[in-house]
């Protein structure tokens, strides 16, 4: 597929968003329950929250240039029955006002108990939009990946990976701003941050290790034989039937040698995992965030060659037509 640059920022950004705002919330919900003691001040939460929502914004905007009537984008959500992209146009403004409300409540302190569970166990206002923010989340999570994972015809993305792909790696990138963040603003979290963000990274490492394994194997379902509907043994392509280029060749391939492909695999496996875990190692024993803002940045530039690598892997079945003259 011919990886398209609004989509890849789209995706990559709204991750780190997603990410970061689970990494506050889980912080938030470890010294609910006594696990973690220290605790970042209001504004901490407050300004880390606008920090995920702008991510979140940068990637909304970035989706109205994949789109030839930006106008119309509304419309998209009729076909929330159906379609996986339709529920992700529904869930991501719900998600993005849950953050800018989780930001809210924390500047202006709305943390009065609401009730309690068990004997002491306190639900205030900001913890119950910080739970509906992670259910929406999650379900922005699996919309997004399933946009790609849902498509039988596309065999490198129709895999439960592909989600737990989006899944992990937004959630290491938002792990690892968030560490760099407390780095800056509450250090005694900083531990907590850098070591999930480690955690999750090499979790990620393992699934999209795993994806690109099976893709490796992948065989295609389809022949040439199969592609066109004709019953022979021998079918030879010598012309697609006209000199230039068309919808079919600039859409449905990428256009690159198979050695690019080799390198930005390497390229983005370095950047996104190698690379973020030494620097998280380096700055969790050296408490240096210049360290730990670097692993996130990095690892973001990592993800963007990812991104660009998982939509060029996919095979599109008509390819098995264009692809030697495109």
């Amino acid at each position: 597929m011919h990886p398209a640059f609004s989509v890849i920022f789209l995706t990559t950004l709204i991750g780190v968003g997603q990410g970061l705002f689970l990494a506050l919330y889980t912080g938030q919900v470890y010294a609910l329950f006594h696990v973690l003691s220290a605790q970042g001040d209001r504004q901490f939460y407050a300004v880390g929250s606008m920090i995920a929502l702008a991510f979140l914004i940068a990637g909304l905007v970035s989706s109205f240039f994949h789109l030839g009537h930006p106008e119309r984008a509304w419309r998209s959500a009729a076909q929330w029955r159906t379609s996986w992209l339709s529920r992700e146009v529904i869930v991501l403004p719900g998600f993005m006002a849950c953050v800018f409300g989780y930001g809210v409540a924390h500047y202006f302190g709305w943390n009065v108990p609401l009730f309690t569970l068990g004997e002491t166990l306190q639900v205030d206002l900001i913890m119950l939009i910080g739970a509906a923010g992670t259910l929406l989340c999650f379900a922005l999570f699996v919309s997004t990946g399933m946009i790609y994972a849902c498509l039988r015809f596309l065999q490198e993305w129709h895999t439960p990976l592909t989600v737990i792909n989006f899944i992990l790696l937004g959630g290491a990138s938002g792990f690892a701003l968030a560490a760099g963040y407390a780095a800056l603003a509450a250090p005694a979290l900083t531990g907590f941050y850098a070591k999930w963000a480690l955690i999750i990274t090499v979790l990620a490492f393992v699934s999209r290790s795993a994806s690109l394994v099976r893709n490796h194997k992948l065989k295609p379902k389809s022949t040439l034989q199969s592609a066109i509907g004709i019953r022979h043994n021998v079918i030879a392509q010598k012309s697609q039937g006209f000199m230039g280029g068309s919808f079919n060749t600039r859409e449905f391939f990428h256009g690159k040698s198979a050695a690019m492909l080799r390198s930005v695999k390497w390229l983005f496996i370095a950047l996104t995992f190698g690379l973020p875990f030494v620097f998280l190692t380096w700055g969790l024993s050296s408490s240096n965030p210049g360290l730990l803002l670097m692993a996130f940045f990095v690892q973001y530039a990592g993800l963007i060659a990812e991104r660009w690598f998982f939509f060029a892997q996919a095979n599109h079945p008509q390819n098995l037509y264009y692809q030697t003259v495109s």
